[in-house]
């Protein structure tokens, strides 16, 4: 048997915003934005070369749901986003007014700093070491 997860939701609270911050801002490619029934839309996108996984934009609905936009994992680092270049994408999010707060270090697994997306949902941008 062979699983992978295909999609990771996130809450967002305009899907349009949010497709403008991870194109243009993290260069992510935009896989799919499909009109689905009154306003809800099927919004896909991805690292550049990502081939499995993919981050669902999904447009809060309600007021529990609104809740959660920038803190879907209670302040922990939400997602992981793994680099073949540390510096080269460091300084190109950087660049691009991106808030990083944490500073980049470096371990025995590699280099990762943390920055946050448009609603303050963490993520930790890595390069692992090879193993």
């Amino acid at each position: 048997m062979k699983q992978s997860i295909a999609h990771i939701a996130s809450v967002v609270a305009d899907y349009d915003e949010a497709i403008k911050f991870y194109t243009e801002k993290l260069d992510f490619t935009l896989l799919d934005d499909t009109p689905q029934f009154e306003t809800k839309r099927w919004v896909l996108v991805a690292p550049k070369g990502a081939e499995e996984c993919s981050l669902l934009l999904a447009k809060a609905v309600g007021d529990e749901q609104t809740s959660r936009i920038g803190n879907q994992t209670g302040g922990r680092v939400f997602l992981f986003l793994r680099t073949d270049d540390f510096w080269r994408d460091y300084e190109n999010i950087r660049a691009k007014g991106v808030n990083f707060v944490r500073e980049p270090k470096t371990g025995d697994y590699g280099t990762v700093a943390v920055f946050e997306d448009l609603y303050g949902n963490l993520w930790d941008l890595v390069e692992f070491k090879d193993t």
